[in-house]
């Protein structure tokens, strides 16, 4: 991930920091016990389509995944989840039309449950999820996705996830982050087409390189990174607003912790801390983010209309009507994909020491 531009001291232990700090403290603590409330709660409103759960094993690597009409991502999405080495996805499908959910329940890989209620009173189905992984997930490493999201990271062909969480293990890190890399096509968004099962990135062959902002949220203890195309097209008169391309994808998980703000911020606070404060950088990785194949001009319509996917929707209005519009992100300064070594040569990713 993009390495801070500034270091920061390691935060002191918590009997060392100021009134202020434990007072934080104490207020992440009752947010996190109201989080895993609301997701108990919000339990009752999924329907289970089939549970294949009892077929997990310790060690397994899970993951979990809420989605709405993704027939054209699954197929190739649930193929790379394999590759990497996840043994099992946990899913719920939130009222798909497309035949979604059919290809959930035939995966036998896959458990799935179905909701037709609010995706946006769900805290954008973080409480589905959140049950999920408590009841599930405990004690296993957990890769929560969206369906727009395929993770690499360094030597991810040769190294599977199994590697990769026995090298986090060795290093006593319990959360590995990643930057959400934009991909986009180099003409008009509508002809970006991805026949089901095929790589998405050979139409969304191009991201932005470099115009990224980075800034550590102290309360959270996370990075919030802000750039990309959506920046530089659909919020150059106000970047701030733009959204955060920083996550947190895979955690060792535990049943008392939960997401707070998509998987961008975890708690407790230390899951965060995916960065170095010593100089350096930590071993990260990047998640291409597929949003901007054809279908996002017709989703984008259908999603102003929902006013689903934002919490602010009206600041996001403009966006959506952009996207209707059939914009070109691509520019003569855009850079093409080409892998995982190219990635970490710009910056955008780290082995950091991995050999």
């Amino acid at each position: 991930m993009i390495a801070p531009r500034e270091g920061w001291p390691p935060r002191p232990p918590l009997s060392a920091r100021p009134h202020r700090d434990l007072w934080q403290a104490y207020r992440w603590r009752f947010a996190r016990r109201r989080l895993l409330a609301r997701a108990i709660a919000k339990r009752r409103q999924l329907r289970p389509v089939v549970d294949r759960t009892d077929g997990i094993a310790p060690g397994d690597i899970l993951g979990f995944i809420c989605l709405r009409n993704e027939a054209a991502r699954l197929p190739f999405f649930l193929d790379h989840c394999r590759r990497l080495g996840v043994a099992h996805v946990l899913a719920v499908d939130n009222g798909s039309t497309d035949g979604s959910l059919d290809l959930l329940r035939d995966a036998a890989d896959v458990s799935v449950w179905s909701t037709d209620l609010s995706y946006r009173r769900s805290r954008f189905g973080l409480d589905w999820i959140t049950w999920l992984q408590m009841r599930h997930g405990s004690g296993h490493w957990c890769l929560t996705l969206d369906a727009d999201e395929l993770l690499v990271y360094p030597y991810w062909q040769t190294r599977p996830l199994p590697a990769l969480c026995a090298e986090l293990d060795r290093r006593g890190r319990a959360s590995m982050g990643a930057l959400m890399l934009d991909m986009y096509p180099q003409g008009r968004l509508a002809d970006a087409t991805c026949p089901p099962g095929t790589d998405p990135t050979e139409a969304l062959g191009w991201f932005d390189a470099g115009n990224y902002m980075i800034r550590r949220q102290p309360k959270q203890d996370a990075l919030w990174i802000q750039g990309g195309p959506r920046a530089r097209a659909f919020f150059a008169d106000d970047p701030r607003r733009a959204p955060t391309m920083g996550k947190v994808p895979l955690i060792r998980w535990h049943w008392r912790y939960a997401y707070l703000n998509s998987t961008h911020a975890a708690l407790p606070q230390r899951l965060n801390r995916v960065y170095s404060v010593e100089g350096g950088a930590e071993l990260s990785g990047v998640l291409l983010h597929t949003k901007f194949l054809d279908q996002i001009v017709e989703k984008s319509a259908e999603e102003r209309q929902r006013g689903e996917h934002f919490a602010n929707s009206v600041l996001y209005d403009r966006y959506y009507q952009a996207l209707t519009e059939n914009p070109t992100l691509w520019t003569p300064h855009s850079t093409r994909y080409r892998g995982w070594r190219h990635l970490e040569a710009l910056g955008l990713m780290s082995r950091g020491g991995w050999i």
